[in-house]
């Protein structure tokens, strides 16, 4: 099994001003990110707004990722949603598309309430594509809170074509356990962007993140300085990845990722309901703000 390495951004999705999908804009965005050096995209996911999106548009954005990206990043495609039917058509989807593979979180209004039947879930949906590699997409926000050591002990047993997991919970001690389940087998990378130094001390060594959109140099950085064990640049860039993160706690995540966008000539427009959009001058505070701390 191939593991990812370095950064895998978690894109956003563009909208137009009337609110549908920008499919041409996704061009710019992949363009973007392979300047930058970024490795891969975790497609439609949380920052993605996949929720948000019909199950036609998601598979039309799928498949606008994959012709753009032409192969130079490794595509992880998010196919999770509240209905399995959903999330199997996605998913299936995804299994003839040039993707390196799908992902699902869990269902997060009838939620798996345990370790077995969240593998039963997963089961079903990695089955569904099996030529693709398939990570759970592990977050605090679904509410699905099962042990994922556990999780990836009892799945190895039950879904070949597992992966690994997307791990976007600051438990850096359920980190470590999954690191080390089943001998190390399983490909984790990192999902909280604030802790990014924490993971990589612990053996991380690739990591999903929205600020990879448009920070992605910072983030080289810290993993360039740690290799060499020069804890002053690492703690020198982290000023700024927090200085930006303060920018997202103010204005919210989705919104305010997309308005950054800006700064590399991206319109990603806003986002949809219920999350809210900025106002003119609110963006323009973001772009001034995210600025001076990339500076």
């Amino acid at each position: 099994m191939e593991k990812l390495t370095g950064l895998i951004a978690a894109p956003h999705t563009p909208f137009t001003s009337a609110g549908y999908v920008n499919y041409e804009m996704i061009d710019a965005i992949v363009e973007h990110l392979v300047k930058d050096g970024v490795k891969g995209a975790y497609v439609l996911g949380t920052t993605g707004e996949g929720v948000h999106c019909s199950v036609e548009e998601r598979m039309k954005v799928a498949e606008r990722w994959v012709s753009a990206n032409n192969g130079r990043m490794k595509l992880i495609i998010h196919t999770g949603g509240l209905s399995i039917a959903d999330t199997l058509t996605l998913t299936r989807h995804a299994e003839n598309l040039d993707v390196f593979a799908v992902s699902a979180i869990g269902p997060c209004f009838f939620k798996p309430g345990s370790v077995a039947d969240l593998v039963e879930y997963c089961a079903t949906v990695a089955a569904a594509a099996p030529s693709k590699g398939f990570y759970y997409y592990h977050s605090t926000m679904s509410g699905v809170n099962v042990d994922m050591e556990q999780f990836l002990i009892e799945a190895d047993k039950r879904i070949p074509n597992l992966y690994g997991l997307k791990f976007n919970s600051g438990d850096l001690y359920e980190y470590q356990r999954c690191l080390r389940a089943c001998g190390g087998k399983f490909d984790i990378p990192w999902g909280v962007d604030e802790f990014f130094p924490g993971a990589l001390a612990v053996g991380a060594t690739s990591a999903v993140g929205s600020t990879y959109n448009y920070a992605a140099p910072l983030y080289h950085d810290i993993m360039e300085a740690f290799a060499a064990g020069d804890m002053e640049i690492v703690q020198r860039q982290m000023d700024k990845v927090i200085a930006v993160i303060r920018v997202l706690v103010q204005y919210g995540g989705v919104a305010a990722g997309k308005a950054a966008m800006a700064l590399h000539d991206i319109d990603a427009g806003n986002p949809r309901l219920p999350l809210r959009a900025l106002t003119a001058e609110q963006k323009e505070d973001v772009i001034e703000k995210m600025r001076t701390a990339i500076a």
